[in-house]
């Protein structure tokens, strides 16, 4: 732009947290009564609209500096498909550069409000939406090209009921730009769009299961410690709250400007299904400032692909997994072909992939309902728990408190797990967070996981925490099941040599049909109790896979009142409720 009257062209300045939460509230209350009732409609609304606020101020910025260093500059957009073509509101003080001319701020807005009624919104849906989607269909088209198409696939038209609504829902987002955004008192926006986002998540709004709670992320991704040059990835990233969360931390490791672009661009791996939080993880992440956002769109757990141009030269293997897969979720065979262990237990499918998909000494953190670690009656789970133990050192578990997920819709009780891969586990480290009372006013937060933080790097031991040999109960396991093993190969031995006696019996020339009887239950009674003895021995060596947090330094409430006593409560209860029965029979 030639010429500004300030940061965002209408002269406000977003100084205080509550200025910004004021704006976004408004922005939301216009959506809400354009058609737009619940977060699950005005949150993809928003996204969308957001994005392209910030893509142009973005490329503003970008031009300026190509123009300073004397280097050229391709935009991604061309007029008048850009915000400030289109959207910004007309203003004739600040000038822009239209196809080498010079036209005033939200000239083409200006154009279609002079047209014939719905101009504007005929111009939105038939030439803006079109395009922006198109985009990535063009033979030269860049990253941020695909990432702008990608960020408006599920958009098919303007949700918003009325061109007033939605024009007055550009003015507003119009204003909370990243540069009418004060850093220095207020969060940046990409915390503000955060908040957002963790609405869809609410109880009640069906979006629970895409969302993590933010200070749990902080946790695991502070445990992990992922760094500079290693690769990050989320194989079900929901909104990208683990890669964003990544990104923030591990921007403090940047020193120049090649290390910013790997940060920026090859670092963040991820996937996601749902159609319509996938725009919305791109959106984050570009919020956050991941300026390639490598997110692929389709089913981890079948392959199947509804769009792969982002997550084009991604590794094989990743140095660090982070991830929150979704609870009891029911998979069929298409998802179950390409695993090992086959089960419709979406968790138990994504715990292999992860497995799978990790480099000899990546390390992953993971959030997992308790079902996945006490379970050892399904052969699938504990597979895969054998898997885990062989193939990954599982050096911590952390048992989360109940209710940590009830605000997102989930009342599953679930753990953290940490692990490396490349060496068997010996030691689980443990620690118990179950007494934090959890509530929606009452969240967890970073600050009751501090002496977690105090005690990790040495794994101490404390009425919270508590260390479980594996190696040992796995020795003690086999040891106590071998004569079990034993009884089983001798039942066998029995049952094999009657096996063979029946068809000597059998292909002699005079049947003995009594001696065939008899060696016909011989086999039935050996074969089924070398099976009987296998699954006793199999159930001794399975028990070391119940993996959940029991701490051993918690005393057990036991109560010590004698059926005497407690038939006197009974009792005295009985007579209350009779007295407060004639009273009101009395009225």
């Amino acid at each position: 732009m030639a010429k500004k009257k300030n940061n965002n062209g209408n002269g406000k300045k977003l100084t205080t947290q509550q200025s910004v939460d004021s704006a976004v509230k408004s922005i939301c209350d216009i959506m809400r009564r354009g058609n737009c009732a619940g977060a699950l409609q005005y949150v993809p609304e928003l996204t969308w609209i957001l994005f392209l606020r910030i893509l142009d101020e973005q490329e503003e910025q970008e031009k300026e500096h190509a123009k300073a260093i004397g280097i050229p500059f391709q935009p991604s957009l061309k007029a008048p498909y850009r915000w400030r073509d289109w959207a910004a509101p007309f203003d004739e003080s600040v000038q822009i550069q239209v196809n080498g001319q010079r036209k005033p701020l939200g000239w083409k807005r200006k154009e279609q409000n002079e047209g014939p009624t719905n101009s504007f919104f005929s111009f939105v849906n038939h030439e803006l939406l079109p395009y922006l989607k198109n985009l990535e269909r063009q033979p030269d088209a860049n990253a941020r090209q695909k990432v702008i198409s990608e960020v408006l696939s599920g958009v098919e038209k303007v949700r918003i009921d009325t061109e007033k609504n939605f024009q007055d829902v550009l003015d507003k987002v119009h204003e909370i730009s990243r540069e009418s955004v004060d850093p220095t008192h207020v969060f940046p926006l990409s915390q503000v769009y955060e908040g957002l986002l963790l609405k869809m998540g609410e109880k009640g709004n069906d979006g629970g299961q895409f969302f993590t709670p933010r200070q749990v992320i902080k946790a695991m991704v502070q445990v992990i410690d992922p760094k500079l040059g290693e690769t990050v990835y989320d194989p079900g990233c929901g909104t990208g709250g683990f890669l964003a969360q990544s990104f923030e931390y591990m921007a403090g490791q940047v020193k120049s400007g090649k290390d910013l672009e790997l940060l920026k661009h090859n670092t963040f791996w991820g996937r996601e299904k749902e159609n319509l939080i996938y725009p919305i993880a791109l959106a984050n992440l570009i919020l956050h400032g991941i300026d390639k956002p490598n997110l692929w769109h389709g089913n981890t757990l079948t392959g199947q692909e509804i769009y792969g141009g982002l997550f084009e030269n991604s590794p094989s293997l990743f140095d660090v997994i982070l991830t929150n897969p979704p609870f009891g979720g029911k998979e069929g065979k298409e998802a179950q072909t390409s695993f090992d262990y086959k089960t419709s237990a979406t968790q138990v499918l994504f715990l292999q992939h992860v497995i799978r998909c990790l480099k000899a000494g990546g390390r992953c953190g993971i959030v997992l309902d308790e079902g996945v670690l006490f379970r050892t009656n399904e052969k699938a789970f504990v597979k895969t728990k054998h898997k885990l133990l062989a193939d990954c050192g599982l050096w911590c578990i952390v048992s989360l408190p109940a209710g940590v997920f009830t605000a997102a819709g989930a009342g599953v009780k679930t753990n953290l797990l940490f692990f490396t891969k490349g060496r068997p586990t010996e030691k689980i480290w443990y620690y118990d967070l179950t007494d934090i009372k959890v509530g929606k006013k009452t969240p967890l937060l970073l600050k009751h996981f501090e002496d977690f933080f105090r005690r990790l790097p040495n794994r101490e031991d404390s009425p919270l925490s508590w260390t479980v040999d594996i190696a040992e109960k796995q020795k003690a396991a086999a040891a106590k099941a071998q004569p079990f093993r034993d009884e089983a190969a001798n039942k066998k031995h029995q049952a094999a040599a009657w096996s063979r006696r029946l068809k000597e019996l059998k292909k002699a020339g005079k049947k003995d049909k009594t001696a065939i009887e008899e060696a016909q239950e011989k086999v039935k009674q050996f074969t089924k109790a070398a099976r009987e003895a296998e699954k006793k021995a199999a159930d001794i060596e399975n028990a070391v896979y119940d993996l959940k947090a029991v701490n051993p330094n918690k005393k057990p409430v036991v109560d010590t009142r004698t059926p005497e006593q407690l038939l006197d409560i009974i009792e005295q209860k009985s007579k209350e409720i009779s007295k407060w029965l004639s009273v009101l029979r009395s009225k």
